[in-house]
């Protein structure tokens, strides 16, 4: 299975399997994500999410198939190299600089890129997070966990990426820091037209904030769908990702 659209697709994968040492966990996943475009991937614990996340940015033996980016194959790139090329990555551990200011953070990773043609800079990016702007001077492990995420996700854009790949970014967070993060994440896809990857357990969030989703199941694409048709579809969420919204 694979999402569909007219335009050429800014990310691709096409017949990938992929996983650690000799040990399959992907196997034979095709997607597209256009220039713009944004894609939940759901799924249960343990189906290959974070695996997928981790494949698109080099991390993971890729062991079959192709990835594209930009037109481009980036199969063999190391991280790095796919970063540089416009893949922002906001990992779950958050992986900020704790001996660092806020804004050394920030300023550490801050590139042009090809991204949005310099679009993300301090100001904009404290324009986005005024909290970050507030707490400049502190140190990375200063920060509470909410902080620590937004500033994760800001310095991601400090490169001017062309799609932004989140792996679990509201787990752990209090409900207010949870509101406030759907809403910058919601602006960045809506309103800035930037492209987006979002692994979230949250399904009903997640499926909000895309316009396409892919459902894992052992390793596949077990269903493929319009976010908003996929949110009206009860029987498969049941099925595959355990999400009764009848029952909330």
């Amino acid at each position: 299975m694979a999402t569909e659209n007219a335009q050429t697709p800014l990310l691709q994968l096409e017949n990938v399997r992929a996983g650690y040492g000799e040990a399959v966990v992907l196997d034979g996943v095709s997607l597209s994500v256009p220039e713009g475009g944004s894609l939940a991937v759901l799924g249960r614990n343990g189906v290959g999410k974070t695996t997928l996340l981790l494949t698109i940015m080099g991390f993971v033996n890729l062991m079959q198939g192709t990835v594209r980016f930009a037109g481009r194959d980036i199969s063999g790139a190391p991280p790095h190299k796919r970063a540089r090329a416009g893949l922002g990555w906001v990992p779950q551990e958050r992986d900020i600089f704790a001996s660092l200011t806020v804004e050394e953070n920030l300023t550490a990773t801050a590139r042009a890129g090809q991204g949005n043609a310099g679009r993300w800079d301090l100001s904009s990016v404290y324009d986005l997070f005024p909290r970050l702007k507030e707490r400049r001077a502190n140190m990375g492990n200063q920060l509470s966990g909410g902080e620590q995420q937004m500033l994760a996700i800001a310095r991601t854009l400090m490169t001017n990426p062309s799609i932004l790949i989140l792996d679990e970014p509201l787990e752990g967070l209090a409900p207010i820091i949870v509101e406030e993060l759907i809403a910058k994440i919601g602006a960045m896809a809506k309103d800035e037209g930037m492209a987006l990857v979002l692994v979230e357990q949250h399904a009903e969030v997640a499926l909000g904030l895309t316009d396409q989703a892919i459902v894992i199941e052992r390793g596949v694409i077990a269903h493929a769908a319009g976010s908003a048709e996929l949110l009206k579809d009860q029987a498969t969420l049941d099925r595959y990702v355990g999400l009764n919204l009848e029952g909330e």
